[in-house]
C-alpha cells in the first residue's frame, strides 16, 4: 500500500489522523476541493497551497476526454502537468457517466455512454477506468462502481451493490501501480442497512488501502444520510481512511467527522462562490443582495484570509454580478473557510476539546438554539453532548407556532 494512516487523537467515534501519501502528509479530517479538469476554477495552485489545500480531486471522465490520459502520462502525470506538488485523488468516471449523460447504460461489462465528442457509443469498463487513472497518476484512485441515486428504491439498489463488489475484483486485477497509487473501494447499498452491511464486509475482505461511502448527498433526507454514515464508519476498519463522497456542507462535515469519517469532497464551496455566496460561521452570506451595496465590513470579520483582510462586502457585491474577479475572490474565501474548518476539527480532536468545538460551531450557526433534529440525533449516537446549544424541541415548535400566529395577526 502506498499510504500510512496514523490516528493521533480521538473523541469517542471522531478521530484525527495523519494520512501519509506519496506526494503529501495530510492531516484529517480533511476537505478536498474538486478540480474537474486539473484546475480549481479561478485559483492558481500557489493560492491553493497558501490556503492549506492538501488533496485536490480530479475527474477521470473529464481528463480522459481532454487533454486525454495518454497526453497527461506523456507529460509526466497530472501532478507535473498542473504543477501541483501535494496529493491528488481521481474519481472513477462512473458518476459523471450517469449524472451528465442521459444515454448511459450500465451492464456487467461496464458503462456504455454516448461520446460528447462525436456521439458514438463508448464503453467504460472497470479495467479501463483503472488504466486511465494509472496514467493520470493520482495518489488515490477510485474503483468504478455502479452508481444509483439514493432516491431510487427496489431491486436496482441490490443489483448495483452486488455489481460494485464484482467490479472491485476487476479493478484490483487491473491496477498496475499499487505501490504508488492507493485504490479505494466504494460502499454502495442505497439506504438499506442490510445491503450496506454486505457491501462493507465484501470490501473489507479485499483489504484495500482505504474505503469510501458512496451513493449519498443525492437528495435523500438528512436522517437517512447520517444513519448510513454512522453504520458504515462503525463497520469499516479502524486503521484505514474513510471517505464520504460528495459531502461539502460544513454542517454535514461536522456531523460526519463526529461519527468517525475522515475525508470529504464537493463542488459546493466553489460553485456557490460563483453564484455570489460566501461561507461564514453563521451559515452563508449572499453578496448579491442589495444590502451589501454599501457594507464596508469584510465578508467575515473573524476570517484572516487574504480576501477578508483586503476587500469589503460592498466591493465584492459590485464584482459578483459583472466580473470574474468576484467569483475568484469568493472561491478563495470559501476554500479558506473549508481548510480552516478541517484544521479546527483536527486540532480540537487532538487537543481534547472537540465537544466544545462542536458546540461553538452550532451556537454560531443556530444562535436561537434551533439545531436540526437530525443533527441532535447524530450527535447523540456520536456521544457528544450538545444540550447547551439546543433548545428543547417542544419549545421550538411552540416558537414556530407563535411566529406563525404573529404573522397571521399582522
Amino acid at each position: 500500500m502506498a499510504l500510512r494512516f496514523e490516528i493521533l487523537g480521538r473523541f469517542n467515534r471522531a478521530r484525527a489522523a495523519q494520512l501519509i501519501l506519496p506526494h503529501y502528509e495530510c492531516q484529517t479530517p480533511l476537505f478536498m476541493p474538486v478540480g474537474t479538469q486539473g484546475t480549481i476554477k479561478g485559483l492558481t495552485t500557489h493560492q491553493l497551497e497558501d490556503i492549506g489545500c492538501q488533496i485536490i480531486l480530479g475527474n477521470t471522465y473529464h481528463l480522459a476526454l481532454r487533454p486525454t490520459s495518454e497526453l497527461i502520462d506523456e507529460l509526466g502525470g497530472l501532478h507535473k502537468f498542473m504543477n501541483w506538488p501535494r496529493a491528488l485523488l481521481t474519481d472513477s468516471g462512473g458518476f459523471q457517466m450517469v449524472s451528465l449523460l442521459h444515454l448511459a447504460d450500465i451492464t456487467e461489462k461496464g458503462v456504455t455512454f454516448q461520446s460528447p465528442v462525436d456521439g458514438k457509443p463508448m464503453l467504460l469498463t472497470p479495467e479501463e477506468s483503472i488504466q486511465i487513472q494509472n496514467r493520470i497518476g493520482a495518489d488515490i484512485i477510485m474503483a468504478l462502481d455502479d452508481v444509483v441515486k439514493t432516491t431510487i428504491t427496489g431491486p436496482r439498489i441490490e443489483e448495483a451493490m452486488y455489481r460494485t463488489l464484482r467490479w472491485i475484483d476487476r479493478c484490483i486485477a487491473a491496477h498496475k501501480r499499487p505501490h504508488e497509487q492507493n485504490l479505494f473501494g466504494i460502499v454502495q447499498g442505497g439506504l438499506d442497512p442490510v445491503l450496506r452491511d454486505i457491501c462493507v464486509r465484501g470490501l473489507v475482505e479485499r483489504n484495500l488501502p482505504g474505503y469510501a461511502i458512496g451513493g449519498l448527498a443525492g437528495g435523500e433526507d438528512k436522517d437517512s444520510f447520517w444513519r448510513v454514515v454512522a453504520q458504515c464508519t462503525a463497520a469499516l476498519p479502524e486503521h484505514k481512511p474513510r471517505y464520504v463522497m460528495g459531502v461539502g456542507y460544513p454542517l454535514d462535515i461536522l456531523v460526519c467527522s463526529a461519527l468517525g469519517a475522515d475525508m470529504y469532497d464537493c463542488v459546493y464551496p466553489t460553485r456557490t462562490a460563483r453564484f455570489g455566496t460566501a461561507l461564514v460561521p453563521e451559515g452563508v452570506l449572499k453578496l448579491k443582495h442589495k444590502a451589501m451595496e454599501d457594507d464596508m465590513r469584510p465578508i467575515d470579520p473573524t476570517c484572516d484570509c487574504m480576501v477578508c483582510k483586503t476587500y469589503t462586502r460592498a466591493y465584492i457585491h459590485c464584482l459578483v454580478t459583472k466580473d470574474a474577479m468576484g467569483s475568484q475572490l469568493l472561491s478563495y474565501h470559501n476554500l479558506h473557510y473549508m481548510m480552516k474548518l478541517s484544521r479546527d476539527l483536527h486540532s480540537s480532536i487532538v487537543e481534547g476539546w472537540f465537544p466544545e468545538f462542536v458546540c461553538q460551531f452550532l451556537q454560531k450557526m443556530f444562535p436561537q438554539g434551533d439545531v436540526p433534529e437530525w443533527v441532535c440525533n447524530a450527535m447523540e449516537v456520536a456521544g457528544i453532548d450538545i444540550s447547551s446549544c439546543c433548545a428543547p424541541f417542544s419549545s421550538l415548535s411552540d416558537k414556530v407556532e407563535d411566529t406563525q400566529n404573529q404573522e397571521v395577526k399582522q
